[in-house]
């Protein structure tokens, strides 16, 4: 019988590759894996943290001030629910096909953003608010004109981005797609998500805020507290990205775009003070939360790479002291506290199952 030899199979090179996988032992570059990791390791869920002992509280707070509080959640959960529907995946969606590890990071933030916030604050209204109350909320804030034209606004950079993305896929050779012109329109719906995030966001958190920092409606405070955490660096990563793009083009683009930013600015302004003035004008704290507007207006400015827009101006310090997202010391019986971790694991080694004669103690304290 003749003896077979196996023979090595010549892999030829691939010269128009397709599709490849994502590489986690390289980096795309010098941020992004780090961003994943700080992603991870603040994973939490609404379940975890009780809503019961805010009921004492909230049972004997004044009805405008209950309906006040209500309405900015429901501010809240409108935003969260469509930065994780369209807009995290529309930005996921237009980074280039190699950006595996960035596009990983982007939609865990979209997951984040609705099955755990916008969650959140549903768990907050299921506790505090009966039903018919809930559909009131939500009805209200469908109706809400400054509301919906916020919405409209934002999700309106994250269709057009989206429009770019099917041309970039499937036309991306013919006269109706241009790259600088798909650059421009990634670049406008990342402001408007550091925008959702960094200024629209963390405006909402005031109220909330200001009972946490007098000791009142803890729970929903901490809930809050967490996804303080969660936005600080969303709004970091996509700011990171944007800028990035920015610094490709030229002088004179950059200018344009440095104009339509504040007109941008400006329009949102302009509805978020007509919103805040419909929610806390009847417990007469309008003035105060339009300081906190304008202070997280700029922050997200800076995250983007430009200087501040607003003159500085002194924050309630409740408030302020709010947003230290640094871990809290808390009662393990009554909340969770955003410092928690998640359990670290390690193999059993054989090593683990040696015991020592002398170290083993019968029942009774003898050997």
């Amino acid at each position: 019988m003749k003896k077979t030899t196996d023979k090595k199979i010549k892999l030829e090179p691939v010269l128009d590759v397709l599709y490849n996988g994502a590489n986690w032992n390289q980096k795309e570059d010098d941020y992004t894996q780090h961003f994943y990791e700080q992603n991870l390791s603040q994973f939490w869920r609404p379940e975890d943290i009780s809503l019961q002992p805010d009921l004492n509280v909230w049972h004997v707070l004044p009805e405008k001030v209950q309906l006040a509080y209500a309405r900015n959640l429901l501010v809240l959960t409108f935003l969260d629910t469509h930065q994780g529907d369209i807009g995290m995946p529309v930005v996921s969606r237009s980074l280039d096909d190699h950006f595996h590890q960035r596009k990983a990071v982007i939609n865990f933030m979209a997951a984040m953003e609705n099955a755990v916030h916008a969650k959140s604050y549903s768990n907050i209204f299921m506790t505090y608010m009966s039903t018919p109350d809930i559909d009131d909320l939500f009805l209200w804030g469908e109706k809400h004109p400054n509301l919906q034209n916020i919405m409209k606004s934002i999700v309106g950079y994250y269709k057009e981005l989206d429009r770019y993305n099917y041309l970039k896929k499937f036309m991306e050779d013919s006269k109706e797609f241009n790259e600088v012109d798909f650059n421009v329109a990634q670049w406008k719906a990342m402001v408007a998500s550091v925008f959702l995030e960094t200024w629209l966001f963390y405006s909402g958190f005031y109220y909330p805020l200001f009972f946490y920092g007098q000791g009142k409606l803890m729970q929903a405070g901490e809930i809050i507290n967490l996804i303080l955490r969660d936005e600080s660096i969303h709004g970091l990563y996509i700011g990171r990205l944007a800028q990035e793009i920015y610094e490709t083009f030229d002088n004179a683009r950059q200018e344009a775009l440095q104009t339509w930013l504040y007109e941008f600015l400006l329009e949102l302004y302009h509805e978020q003070n007509e919103l805040v003035e419909s929610i806390y004008d009847e417990v007469e704290l309008s003035h105060d939360v339009k300081v906190f507007v304008r202070y997280n207006a700029n922050k997200a400015l800076m995250n983007l790479g430009f200087d501040p827009y607003f003159e500085q101006e002194e924050v309630n310090p409740v408030v302020l002291n709010g947003l230290n997202t640094e871990t809290k010391t808390m009662d393990n019986f009554s909340m969770k506290g955003n410092g928690y971790q998640k359990m670290k694991s390690e193999m059993l080694k054989d090593s683990d199952f040696e015991f020592k004669q002398e170290k083993i103690i019968k029942f009774g304290g003898k050997k």
